[in-house]
């Protein structure tokens, strides 16, 4: 540890001037902006976030976040509240050596959920009909969510980031039900009680990063990590709730190489009285690469270990403290008790319009069992293939998606919960787990203020049922699969999830993205056991700063 503190004090004496740089939100929308002008340009980026931007006066990436510009300004009060409402944040200081910019952030949203009734069996003939909408069955929903974003930065070399929201909601059913058996609200938090049906949660986030010159950056933050191009991703994604962790930046040519050390909890287990949840402990390297102005590439490896062991107590293992090195042979070397994840991707960018991105993950693989196709359990992996294109057709501001998501059965699980690629009850990757396939089909068009929105999520998953292991839950042990071979997407309990969202938004200001918007989610998931269907209906006022997965 000696040697990498005196590092770090090193590298804090550097002072090498560069251009200011703020961080991108997760938010889709946000991100879809930020490609469209980048890939527009000619340019490239490595699909890493938090993703810090430059925000140098001509730089097109900054300025295609915020479309219009206030007219001109004018010291007035009428002028001022009409910058402040429709294209400013509330509070903005640019001095000598800092800026910062403090924003209120609401979630204001009220709806209906419909019940669509089941089929009804008519006699032995066997007709059907399908019940009407029934809102006498459905429940009414709300989200009141209150919070403040705070931004700066202190010279050219330290930023930081803070945010904070206060919640309560009454959700949709399947919502409630993903909530409840999570024991938290999706990525978000824990929650207690509130009322009959509703939620009562908090949520918090923060950053502090340091540039001590143009090749590095150091940021120890809480909160959440993405890798990747893709709607989800199959390495790292958002989904799960926040956690502390340290990121190093490395950028020199076309090359950026991430370190994240960070500190997970299994929640999954009762605790005793005044104890902690369990912890475990991952470090993750990332290397991405800009071969050709069209072309990215990208190398992954991670490793999860238990915080204790047979001794009593492991602690943050040193062995992967080298930023450098492969983790595999290191964790063999220990006699394996870890549990290694090995990746990549690629990115094409066409004709200044279009891109096809890929991600592959290997959790464990062996050649001569997928080339006898035999299904043999442990061979673990999942596939992601997908295609965008930015102002299809010549039609300007549309942006079009389509993903495809593969994984097989028991992928991302370890032999025992605490080593899962896992935290907080949820997936670090892919929020349905594993035993899973699935198709997202997106539609983006804005216009001016205005932006209209279509998801479409289907996927077909193997629920474990029974008491039995079919390699869909990451928090049962792999070694309880049910049978050696033959192992296949959707074994198990085969559920369907069909889900379509439709949304309609007038964007009120864009520097914290609030919107008023409207909308409709129609969910229905089926299987053998039972069929669940769902239509809600919703108006609300947001401020899109971060991603809600509902969508499982």
């Amino acid at each position: 540890m000696k040697k990498y503190t005196l590092i770090a004090i090193l590298l804090i004496i550097v002072k090498i001037g560069f251009s200011q740089a703020v961080t991108l939100p997760f938010e889709h929308k946000l991100r879809i902006e930020h490609e469209r002008s980048m890939i527009s340009e000619g340019k490239q980026w490595h699909a890493v976030y938090p993703l810090r931007i430059d925000i140098g006066e001509n730089d097109p990436a900054y300025a295609g976040l915020l479309r219009g510009k206030p007219g001109k300004s004018n010291k007035n009060f009428k002028a001022w509240l009409n910058r402040k409402i429709f294209y400013e944040s509330l509070i903005q200081i640019d001095t000598a050596g800092l800026k910062l910019t403090i924003d209120p952030l609401l979630l204001l949203e009220a709806g209906r959920e419909l019940h669509i009734g089941q089929p009804v069996d008519e006699g032995a003939g066997g007709s059907q009909v399908l019940e009407s909408l029934s809102a006498g069955d459905g429940r009414k929903t709300w989200v009141n969510t209150r919070g403040v974003r705070i931004d700066g930065s202190i010279g050219s070399q330290i930023a930081f980031h803070s945010a904070f929201f206060e919640s309560q909601a009454v959700f949709p059913t399947w919502v409630d039900k993903q909530a409840r058996e999570l024991q938290l609200v999706p990525g978000q938090a824990m929650y207690k009680n509130f009322k009959e049906t509703g939620f009562d949660y908090a949520y918090a986030e923060g950053h502090v990063s340091f540039s001590p010159s143009k090749y590095f950056n150091f940021r120890l933050g809480h909160g959440k990590n993405f890798i990747g191009d893709g709607y989800r991703s199959l390495l790292l994604s958002d989904v799960a709730f926040n956690y502390p962790y340290l990121a190093i930046n490395t950028n020199v040519w076309n090359i950026e190489y991430v370190n994240i050390f960070s500190q997970l909890q299994d929640i999954s287990a009762p605790k005793g009285a005044w104890k902690p949840w369990l912890k475990k402990y991952t470090t993750t390297h990332y290397l991405s690469w800009n071969v050709l102005p069209w072309f990215n590439v990208g190398l992954f490896e991670s490793i999860v270990w238990q915080a204790s062991d047979s001794t009593g107590q492991r602690g943050f293992d040193i062995n992967y403290l080298n930023p450098v090195i492969f983790y595999r042979p290191v964790e063999f070397s220990l006699g394996s008790p870890d549990n290694a994840l090995l990746g990549g991707s690629m990115r094409f960018t066409i004709r200044k319009r279009n891109m096809v991105y890929f991600q592959l993950m290997l959790d464990e693989f062996k050649l001569q069992h997928v080339l006898k196709g035999d299904g043999w359990w442990a061979n673990k992996h999942g596939f992601q293939v997908g295609v965008k294109s930015f102002d299809p057709f010549g039609l300007n501001g549309l942006f079009v998606q389509a993903e495809y998501n593969h994984v097989r059965p028991y992928t991302y699980s370890h032999n025992m919960a605490i080593q899962n690629y896992a935290h907080y009850n949820q997936p670090l990757a892919h929020p349905q787990g594993a035993n899973f396939r699935e198709l997202v089909l997106l539609a983006d068009q804005r216009i001016r203020r205005w932006q209209f929105a279509y998801k479409l999520v289907y996927s077909l998953y193997g629920a474990d049922t029974n008491g039995l292991n079919y390699g869909h839950d990451l928090y049962k042990p792999y070694y309880e699969y049910v049978t050696e071979f033959n192992n296949k997407i959707g074994q198990g309990l085969k559920t369907n999830l069909v889900q379509h969202d439709l949304s309609a938004g007038w964007i009120i200001n864009p520097a914290t993205n609030l919107s008023i918007s409207i909308g409709a989610t129609f969910n229905q998931r089926f299987s053998e056991a039972e069929e669940n269907n769902g239509l809600h209906l919703w108006f609300g006022i947001r401020s899109a700063v971060f991603n809600r997965y509902y969508d499982f």
